[in-house]
């Protein structure tokens, strides 16, 4: 069982908090968590419908049922227990009391922070990370961009296509119906499809809107969809009165690469070797490394990129409340001074920077030109850097 940087975190804020809130996507690995960490505590799923059924009907009963402490998976589907639960812990005033996971952040956080503020702490789990599923070791850059990281390819050895496809099509037919009347979920999936390719690319409203023959209320409705079910990320772009014109819309990503290879077709590893969204994919993997390392640590998201209408820019802008560090992301093995080019810029542009980062396609570490380079095997080490 592979353990989670993540547990530390939730064996804290259960000290801390009567209830703790762990939300993510489907699959990343949230039940096998709390029941790892907590294997003693009473588990119950909301998922299993004559349970549903209790719970909606007869929620004190429902409750009375779980006098200790207890873990309450799927809580998005009857976020009406939340009033009830809130009635307990003031009642009952001690902490680790309940943990409650679900699979969205739609309605159900909507309900968590109008019900429970103040009593929950919150965390988000996403797919496993690069350290914990390999460690330091060097992983063929191919083989992790198209397997991804979701956790049951990899507890049960399942071929990355097979579970993807399953994953997709239960995502499709149960969230998706769940968030949003969609009529035509066939369209749906072509819009994801149209998204993956554009994993790693600022936002185009006009042009999804074009391809798929819809307006752009739906468009954003579809991607707002896509951010609440954890499939997609939009990294915002790094404001300051640098006298420049920034780009405004934000840059979207895949939460996992794996699934963003799927959609647009990836079979297998080999053909990553050639394939023209190879740099986007291997800069959604970084990206998405960066928010982990974020939510592990129970921290809003301090990502940004850079870009002027120049077409100057940096890839990933990691903010440390003093002085922003620029990383630059580049899937090749062979370094090129090219690829300082956006660094070189944006030291000139913020004064006083004592850090930039280029992270590559290769497994070593080196310095040039005052750059620190590091290949994508050696990112939790440069990662442990910043917390």
């Amino acid at each position: 069982m592979i353990k989670r940087e993540i547990q530390r975190l939730l064996k804290e804020m259960m000290m801390s908090f009567p209830v703790v809130t762990i939300t993510g996507p489907r699959q990343s690995g949230k039940t096998t968590l709390v029941k790892q960490t907590y294997p003693e505590m009473d588990y119950v799923s909301l998922e299993e419908l004559d349970i549903r059924e209790n719970a909606e009907n007869d929620p004190r009963d429902f409750l009375s049922k779980y006098p200790n402490s207890v873990i309450i998976d799927e809580i998005q589907k009857v976020p009406s227990l939340l009033s009830y639960i809130q009635t307990i812990v003031d009642a009952e005033q001690s902490n680790g009391r309940f943990i409650l996971t679900g699979s969205n952040q739609f309605e159900y956080l909507n309900s968590i922070s109008q019900s429970l503020a103040g009593r929950t702490g919150i965390l988000k789990l996403l797919p496993f990370s690069y350290s914990e599923l390999y460690g330091t070791s060097s992983i063929p850059q191919n083989e992790l961009l198209y397997s991804g990281f979701y956790p049951r390819i990899f507890d049960q050895n399942i071929r990355p296509e097979l579970f993807l496809s399953s994953y997709l099509e239960t995502y499709v037919e149960k969230d998706v119906r769940s968030i949003s009347n969609i009529k035509n979920l066939m369209q749906f999936h072509r819009f994801l499809q149209l998204c993956a390719g554009r994993t790693g690319q600022i936002v185009n409203f006009s042009s999804i809107s074009n391809e798929l023959g819809i307006d752009h209320k739906t468009v954003k409705e579809w991607i707002s969809i896509a951010l609440a079910s954890y499939i997609i990320y939009l990294l915002p772009p790094y404001y300051k009165n640098y006298n420049k014109r920034i780009r405004k819309a934000p840059k979207l990503y895949f939460l996992d690469v794996g699934l963003a290879a799927h959609l647009i077709g990836i079979q297998s590893a080999k053909q990553l070797q050639t394939h023209p969204l190879k740099g986007e994919l291997f800069e959604t993997f970084v990206v998405i490394e960066f928010l982990k390392n974020c939510y592990n640590r129970g921290k809003r998201s301090n990502l940004f990129y850079y870009r002027d209408k120049t077409g100057n820019e940096v890839d990933l802008i990691y903010d440390t409340g003093l002085k922003p560090i620029p990383i630059e992301i580049k899937s090749a093995k062979t370094f090129n001074t090219d690829y300082l080019k956006g660094l070189n810029y944006f030291r000139k542009l913020e004064k006083g920077i004592e850090r930039s980062v280029l992270i590559m396609g290769n497994d070593t570490w080196q310095n040039r030109d005052g750059h620190s380079v590091f290949g994508y095997p050696l990112i939790d080490e440069l990662l442990s850097e910043f917390k």
